[in-house]
């Protein structure tokens, strides 16, 4: 199973965000972002959502309980993934 450290470190990089970038968004200090990409500590629940919401993937998927799940939107215009997007979030509610 992944850990949560590698789970965020790889969504961290392939957003190209700098760890400082994800403490300020998440309101965590440097430090403790690298310390969970490390697994040397755990996100408390509100960050952890915090986190979710960030990335834009499930708490599970960052605990490892869910695999990422993607669509395809190449040759879709912005306005398309929006209403994807939209739809996605309006059937999970």
């Amino acid at each position: 199973m992944v850990d949560l450290g590698k789970r965020l470190k790889d969504l961290r990089k392939e957003q190209g965000l700098t760890q400082q970038q994800v403490a300020d968004r998440v309101w965590v200090s440097k430090a403790m972002i690298s310390s969970y990409e490390l697994s040397t500590r755990a996100p408390s629940y509100e960050v952890l959502i915090k986190l979710s919401k960030l990335f834009g993937v499930s708490t599970d998927y960052l605990l490892g309980v869910e695999r990422k799940r993607t669509i395809d939107t190449s040759g879709l215009s912005d306005r398309q993934i929006r209403l994807i997007l939209d739809l996605i979030e309006e059937m999970s509610d």
